[in-house]
């Protein structure tokens, strides 16, 4: 086995339940749902574990729990000894990541998150932005689309998947527009995302800045492992390209494509999706054939990854 990535989802992979095995068998994952709920002031934990899925689906709900289960898991494999030689998440996932690579302290992300959440919500009514996943165009064609559909409106590439997913998010009229476009110029499939917020573009600018005045309540520290980040698939280690890198992030699209390729060329040929679901370790697979993927979410993931790394 060469290098180990650790990379970590983000919103859209919460499922009710998420997390509780974890919970029941390890006391490292016990210690940081603690910990989540003492910081919160509620019980996230209930709500990862008992919750409605309109409870958890609350974006200032659904970001702390995602970051919860995923450092739950990384905890249980850190005891163990298994650590990377490389983290990446995919846009709330980078939170998670930093915390796992020393950045931030887990007690200030989880707060950290849960105001994005908040701000993220806050900063456009409900039903006035949208995103879409177009599958089967390239970056370029989809570039092109939206500058087509721009006159109606703020529309952009947001989320560079695959070579061939690719998510657009703006003004909703826009997107309608782009999306529109994408099926004239030959899109296999296009999906209209329950999300209530235009991440990833111009329209949260302002966002950032309200979270870079909460960045700049708390402790960063330089990073112990590289983090690629969504901004501009780079490495970097150093805390206060770090802090503008998160603040960038909400604005800019996020690279996703070229992180993972960044990571194969630093050698790393296996990818570890820490956190709820499976929807990084697809995206890699269609990103690369010639990687080894695991998911931890649960004992059996865990064990799968132990059995591999120390066999």
């Amino acid at each position: 086995m060469g290098k180990i990535a650790f990379i970590f989802p983000g919103q859209g992979s919460q499922y009710p339940g998420m997390g509780k095995e974890l919970f029941e068998n390890y006391d490292e994952a016990k210690k940081v749902f603690d910990e989540a709920d003492k910081r919160l002031g509620y019980s996230i934990s209930h709500i990862c574990f008992n919750g409605y899925k309109e409870a958890l689906d609350l974006t200032e709900n659904t970001q702390p729990a995602i970051l919860t289960v995923s450092i739950a898991a990384f905890e249980v494999l850190k005891r163990h000894g298994i650590l990377p030689s490389v983290v990446a998440g995919h846009s709330l996932g980078e939170y998670s990541a930093v915390v796992a690579a020393g950045g931030i302290s887990f007690s200030d992300a989880v707060l950290l998150v849960k105001n994005r959440g908040k701000f993220m919500q806050e900063a456009y009514p409900e039903g006035s932005g949208m995103m879409a996943a177009i599958i089967g165009l390239d970056k370029e064609a989809l570039n092109s689309v939206c500058k087509e559909a721009a006159k109606e409106g703020i529309v952009s590439p947001a989320n560079i998947n695959s070579p061939i997913q690719i998510v657009i998010a703006g003004e909703k009229k826009a997107v309608q527009k782009a999306m529109e476009f994408a099926k004239q110029k030959g899109a296999k499939k296009i999906v209209p995302l329950s999300v209530s917020v235009p991440s990833h573009c111009k329209l949260m600018e302002p966002v950032g800045k309200r979270l870079e005045s909460e960045l700049n309540k708390i402790d960063i520290k330089n990073l112990s492992i590289p983090l690629i980040n969504n901004a501009d698939a780079k490495a970097i280690t150093d805390s206060a390209e770090l802090k503008d890198s998160l603040v960038r992030q909400l604005s800019y699209p996020l690279l996703w494509v070229d992180s993972v390729m960044r990571m194969i060329e630093m050698g790393v040929d296996t990818f570890v999706e820490i956190g709820p679901g499976t929807v990084l370790s697809n995206l890699v697979k269609r990103i690369s054939k010639d990687v080894k993927i695991f998911n931890v979410e649960d004992k059996k993931g865990i064990e799968q990854v132990l059995e591999a790394v120390k066999g």
